[in-house]
Order: structure tokens, then sequence, then C-alpha cells
């Protein structure tokens, strides 16, 4: 069997291991019977049916999108402007998903519940990526260095503004709001779940469609030309793709780090750069991680929940340093 054919099938085993788990322990244990007597519907005790198909099953299917659709738009990212160092919150979305999801829940005390604070990250992070990619088309095509200057400060605009409304507001809306900011994956149902299962396929299916596009792209913007890339299509599309995904992945979840970061040089280390390996070993793992990484927030000091977000961070830090190493060392 072939390299990447192998590196696919152990990702799909581990992602099955790491979805089990994910259903067996939280603030509750449950033993391999319970778990299946609740999905298969037979003998089945109705609290853990109800832990099961209400409470984990949506939460482990949504860590497993959103890692997709992290991991993705990473790699675009980083195809995009050529810089393995790029991630899916450099140009600003998450500080425009920070701002509406902070406002939602300062300016209006959170009574607009959990869709009503997805909606408002939603449309903060749609606002930040207009403005970056208006800003950057101001030279009459889509400038990679103007991107990213337009994206640092769209990004500080933003973040200013949700310091501005933490700093005016009172403590116990103040404490939801950063706690929103650290990533989490418990405000997951199966509404916001199959919005996000949508927008994912959607958006993965159109960057898989530009792999031999944005492997033209890497050798530099004339070659791709030369090549018979539409260029500045390909761009235009890359940004959007990645934005977007990084939009509602941000809106369901909140801001959760280092696994668009982490997770593409990974893929690349082991497969190579060619991108019609890297996406789909790249998304695959992306799940895997999150999936991961969730259970962990969830089991490591129960009952209480640590930010996913958190763990990511502490988990991706140290892995990025080592990947970073074995790299260029």
């Amino acid at each position: 069997m072939r390299r990447p054919a192998r590196g696919l099938l152990l990702l799909l085993v581990i992602l099955v291991c790491a979805s089990t788990m994910g259903l067996l322990f939280g603030a509750a244990t449950l033993s391999p019977l319970e778990v299946w007597r609740a999905l298969s519907g037979v003998d089945v005790d109705p609290a853990a049916r109800t832990i099961v198909l209400s409470l984990r099953l949506p939460r482990v299917t949504s860590a497993a999108l959103t890692g997709i659709a992290l991991a993705v738009s990473g790699t675009l990212f980083q195809a995009l402007l050529r810089n393995p160092l790029a991630e899916p919150y450099l140009l600003g979305v998450s500080s425009g998903a920070a701002l509406g999801a902070v406002l939602a829940l300062t300016v209006f005390g959170g009574a607009l519940g959990a869709a009503g604070t997805a909606g408002f990250a939603l449309a903060g992070a749609l606002l930040a990526i207009a403005i970056v990619f208006r800003v950057a088309l101001g030279v009459g095509r889509l400038d990679t260095h103007v991107l990213i200057l337009a994206g640092v400060v769209v990004a500080a605009f933003f973040g200013a503004g949700v310091m501005l409304l933490l700093s005016v507001t009172e403590a116990d809306a103040t404490r939801s709001a950063i706690l929103w900011t650290m990533g989490s994956l418990e405000r997951a149902g199966w509404e916001s779940t199959i919005i996000l299962a949508v927008a994912t396929l959607v958006g993965s299916a159109l960057a898989f469609g530009m792999s031999r596009h944005l492997n033209a792209l890497a050798l530099g913007e004339e070659a791709a030309a030369y090549l018979g890339a539409r260029v500045e299509l390909v761009k235009r599309t890359a940004y959007l793709v990645a934005s977007l995904l990084a939009a509602v992945a941000v809106s369901t979840a909140g801001v959760i780090g280092f696994v668009g970061l982490v997770v593409p040089h990974g893929a690349r280390m082991l497969w190579g750069s060619d991108h019609r390996l890297v996406l789909p070993l790249g998304a695959l793992g992306g799940a895997v991680a999150l999936v991961l990484a969730d259970t962990v927030a969830r089991t490591v000091l129960r009952p209480l929940e640590l930010p996913v977000g958190v763990v990511t961070a502490l988990i991706g830090v140290p892995l990025f340093l080592v990947l970073l190493k074995r790299t260029h060392g």
C-alpha cells in the first residue's frame, strides 16, 4: 500500500478511536455497551441516550468538522501567502468574530442565546473578511503583501473594539466573553453542527478542486500563469474559501488556535507539498487533533471543563517547535 494511502487509513482508524473515546468519556463515564445501546436504540437507558445522542455525539461531530475547516483553511492560507507560518486567523477573521460575539454577550447580556452569539460572531468575521479583501484589491489585483498588512491592521482595530467592550461591562458578561474567545465546543448542537457540516463540506470540496492550481502557485505567480493557472481567480477563490471556513469555525466554536498552523505543517512533513495529498490528509489530521483535544478538555480536570483552545495551545506550541526543528534543524 502506498504511503499516502497508509496515512489515510491510519488517520481514519485514529479518528474512529478518538470519536469513540469522545462518546465514552466526559463528566460521566459511560461503558461501551451503554454507548452502543444509545446509538442502536435497543434497550437503552434514557439518561445514557440523552448524554450520547444530544450532548456527546453532536459535540464530537462538531469537533471533527471544526478541525477539518481549520486545517483546510490553514493549508489554503499557507499556499496563498506562500508562508508556512500563515494560519486561519492571520487576516483578522478571529478578531472580527470575537468583536461580534463579545458585542452579543456584553451589550445584549447573552439574551440572544448561543445561536444569536454565533450569528453576531459570523457577521463580525464576514465584515473583517470584506474589509481586508476590499483593501487588498485597492491596487487592482489581490496583492498578498497588502493582504497581510490589511489583515494585521483590521485585526488590531477589532481587537481594540473587544478590549473597549470588555473594559466597560460587568464582570459576569466579561467572563462569558473571555471564555468564548478561548474556544469551546460545549455549545455544539445538531442545528449548528448541520450548518457547520454544509459549510465545511462545500468549502473543502472547492479547496480540493484547486489543488493543482495551488501546486502551480507555489512555484510563483509568473510560473503559475505560464503553466496555465488563472492566478488572480485562484488567489481570490483561495482567500474567500479559507476565510469563510475560518469564519464558520470560529463563529460556532470560538477561537481555537494552532490546529490550522500545526496540522498542515505535519502533513507536509509526512507526505510532501502536493496539495492533492496535503489537503485531504491534513483535513483528517485536523479532525483527529480537535476531537482528541476536546476529549482531553472535558476529562482532564472533570467535572471542570477546560476551554479547548487552551488545550490546543498547550499541545500545539511544543509540537510546532518540534516540527520546526525537524524541518530546519
